[in-house]
């Protein structure tokens, strides 16, 4: 049932089983705002802005029971706020994003988006399936970076449904043409953005294809854990569940080997906090300006588990990260300059927010030895990813 288009029409009413679903509807100044309810669960639907096209953009505020939020639009599927409370219990933004629609349609970093078809970099935006040449819209110097210029973060998804319950849903779809920045093949995508109870945040990734294609999908929102954007997460402290590490060549794209993290920046396997290291002379910290890497996660065949955590001592927020996906990108915001405006009048400047991207390897269609990317007709590209929070 599309809860969401009934409150559109009006206020309904809905009782099956002992729940109680409310709808209300209220139109003021041309703003659309829907309210879906159950079992203290909340989605508030709201127009968010137009394109340059004259397309309407709307936002979905999910709120659970302990009172986290977070809010999507259907604009990149981009996170645009997500508020978590601290140690003492106060409730605060923890991700970077802009005060305004307009903001977003121009040049940034990927703050909040999801990222496709392939998530980071391809060598000079080409593979090869079955012997036919692919050249993908190059937007990284001479490489393919998160999709091409005109990936999934600046595509227009629909929303299939959003309901509650004891969880709070949003379901997106998106399908992407043959040849859509050089990709081949019709790709039907859905993302499934799910708030539980228990503060987690899951991230349902679901793909087909009627063509031999590639997919790496991920979600690129940028923490900052303090709450306090004038702050850089040089203090947090990070563990990442990886023995090894995907080193880069000068232009970020992998040499193909796999190096171990002992006894180098990279080894996280215990927390240890981000500025510990960042600064030292180092090979790989050099061509990333820092931290800017896919790290190999370790029990891969054990599907769904741990991957990553990131935790800030003064607010005391712990963020977890759970993947069945091979690898994580840690990204410490390097190339944040001071020039993007913050929701408050400011800029954030270098270092002020975090990534951790579950992905694929950088790379992988044209490296024979990495875990593949292809995904075949009459295949499903099914990967999950969970963003819990919590305090201590």
């Amino acid at each position: 049932m599309n809860l969401l288009k009934s409150c559109v029409l009006g206020l309904t009413v809905i009782t099956t089983a002992g729940l109680s679903v409310q709808c209300k509807g209220d139109k003021k100044e041309n703003q659309e705002q829907n309210v879906t309810q159950k079992d203290s669960v909340t989605i508030e639907k709201s127009a968010y802005g137009t394109t340059a096209k004259g397309e309407k953009i709307d936002s979905y505020k999910l709120k659970n029971q302990k009172g986290m939020e977070v809010d999507i639009m259907t604009y990149g599927g981009i996170i645009t706020s997500l508020k978590v409370p601290n140690k003492a219990g106060v409730f605060e933004e923890v991700v970077i994003g802009f005060n305004n629609f307009e903001q977003y349609t121009k040049d940034n970093p990927y703050f909040g988006a999801l990222i496709g078809r392939y998530g980071n970099r391809i060598a000079k935006g080409k593979f090869t399936l079955d012997g036919k040449e692919y050249q993908l819209a190059t937007n990284n110097g001479k490489n393919a970076l998160h999709g091409g210029p005109e990936g999934f973060h600046r595509r227009i998804w629909t929303v299939e449904e959003a309901k509650g319950g004891d969880a709070a849903t949003l379901k997106l779809k998106y399908i992407s043409k043959d040849l859509e920045e050089g990709y081949p093949g019709n790709l039907t995508v859905f993302v499934t953005y799910t708030l539980n109870k228990d503060n987690s945040l899951d991230v349902l990734y679901e793909a087909t294809t009627d063509k031999k294609t590639v997919v790496n999908l991920t979600q690129h929102s940028y923490f900052n854990l303090s709450g306090d954007f004038t702050k850089t997460i040089l203090n947090d402290e990070i563990t990442i569940d990886a023995d090894k590490l995907v080193p880069v060549d000068a232009d970020l794209i992998p040499t193909g080997k796999l190096d171990d993290v002992t006894n180098t920046p990279f080894d996280f396997r215990k927390p240890k906090a981000i500025g510990k290291d960042i600064e030292v002379t180092n090979d790989q910290l050099k061509k990333g300006l820092g931290y800017d890497h896919c790290w190999v996660l370790n029990n891969q065949d054990k599907g769904f588990r741990f991957a990553a955590s990131a935790y800030d001592p003064t607010s005391g927020r712990l963020l977890e990260v759970y993947t069945d996906q091979p690898g994580i990108q840690l990204y410490t915001g390097n190339f944040l300059d001071g020039t993007l405006p913050t929701r408050d009048g400011k800029t954030y400047a270098h270092r002020t927010g975090l990534c951790l991207e579950t992905q694929h390897y950088p790379d992988s269609p044209n490296q024979k030895d990495f875990p593949t990317t292809v995904l075949n007709p009459g295949e499903n590209y099914k990967t999950k990813t969970s963003f819990k929070f919590s305090t201590k």
